[in-house]
């Protein structure tokens, strides 16, 4: 959140208190222990068709049900890759619950990709 130096102190505060009740918010819809998940993919070739298909698998094998997944193409809507600091595709952005987590790749590695989603410690066996 980015304030102006002649805001006032109130207004500052309402937009923080904003802010957090807007999380709080999002992080009560996924209390049932949801995944909230962003798969930004450069267009529908090979790399970004094999994303989709890897983290779908991922998510139905690790955690059926228990995840929202939404695809985002950035060449159809770059202004989500500018928003979302995406710097590469495909990109996969685990917003909730938190720690927000970014993954960059394929997803083909599921170890990768489990322990970058804190489903498994990297010196955990399973």
């Amino acid at each position: 959140m980015i304030f102006l130096m002649t805001e006032t102190k109130e207004t500052k505060m309402s937009d923080v208190k904003d802010s957090t009740s807007a999380f709080e918010e999002a992080l009560a819809k996924t209390e049932d222990g949801k995944y909230v998940l962003h798969l930004y993919v450069a267009g529908m070739g090979p790399k970004s068709v094999k994303a989709i298909e890897n983290i779908k698998r991922i998510c139905e094998e690790h955690m059926p049900g228990k995840y929202q997944l939404e695809v985002i193409d950035i060449y159809q809507y770059p202004i989500f890759a500018k928003n979302g600091q995406i710097v590469a595709a495909p990109t996969l952005i685990k917003e909730l619950p938190p720690p927000l987590r970014k993954i960059i790749g394929s997803m083909s590695d599921t170890e990768r990709v489990l322990v970058g989603m804190d489903l498994k410690s990297k010196d955990n066996d399973k």
